[in-house]
């Protein structure tokens, strides 16, 4: 599903010593805060594997915070990350877990802001690519390669096609298309990642949707 460029091969424009560890890092807590649509103000984070035993020399603490801040991987602020937080009111927490068997660069965060939560994990996968394997409980896979429409909606007939006909509407195409769900008839997530920008006009249009209870739109990241 990734797309890789010239970039990606020599490595990325980025601040800091390791392209998984820190860079990647960035974008992890840029994501999060994305999928989360709000400033974060509280940030639980648990380290895996390989994130955990080696995140200090990297500084993978600092980018993680850095990136919950908005900051994308080659901003100049990102060494002053934890210090921004403070001043920024952002309380945040770390810790090691073992997330299972999942790859070695992982991280598990439990963001909150504007009366909302998102619990999201996600690995660094090198050069500063990463995926995010879960949103909320639900298996999903995101890079941040493409434009995204997230919605969370009720699990009936009929939601995911009108989700869709919106996208075809306003003359978006769809690269990708992940559907995950929990149980038959409860909640479930979309993720349409797709090759154009998405204009506010069309998440309005989908939040007007009967079923769609949230509606996020990703940009890149």
């Amino acid at each position: 599903m990734a797309q890789i460029g010239l970039f990606d091969v020599v490595g990325p424009i980025m601040v800091g010593p390791s392209s998984s560890h820190t860079a990647g890092a960035v974008r992890l807590g840029l994501a999060t805060r994305r999928i989360l649509g709000v400033d974060v103000t509280k940030a639980q984070i648990t380290l895996h594997g390989s994130f955990a035993a080696t995140y200090w020399g990297h500084r993978t603490d600092v980018a993680l915070i850095a990136g919950l801040l908005g900051m994308a991987m080659d901003d100049e602020r990102i060494p002053r990350g934890m210090e921004l937080a403070r001043e920024a009111g952002l309380e945040f927490s770390f810790e090691s877990g073992d997330l299972g068997d999942v790859h070695p660069n992982s991280v598990r965060i439990l963001a909150e802001g504007g009366g909302d939560k998102v619990v999201i994990a996600g690995a660094s996968v090198g050069g500063g690519r990463i995926n995010i394997f879960e949103v909320n409980g639900f298996d999903v896979s995101l890079d941040g390669t493409y434009s995204t429409l997230l919605t969370k909606h009720r699990d009936e007939p009929g939601v995911i096609a009108e989700i869709t006909k919106v996208l075809a509407v306003h003359g978006i195409n769809i690269a990708y298309l992940d559907v995950s769900r929990k149980t038959r008839g409860s909640e479930a997530l979309l993720l349409a990642q797709t090759d154009d920008r998405i204009p506010d006009l069309a998440l309005q249009h989908v939040q007007r949707i009967p079923g769609v209870i949230v509606v996020r739109k990703l940009p890149r990241f």
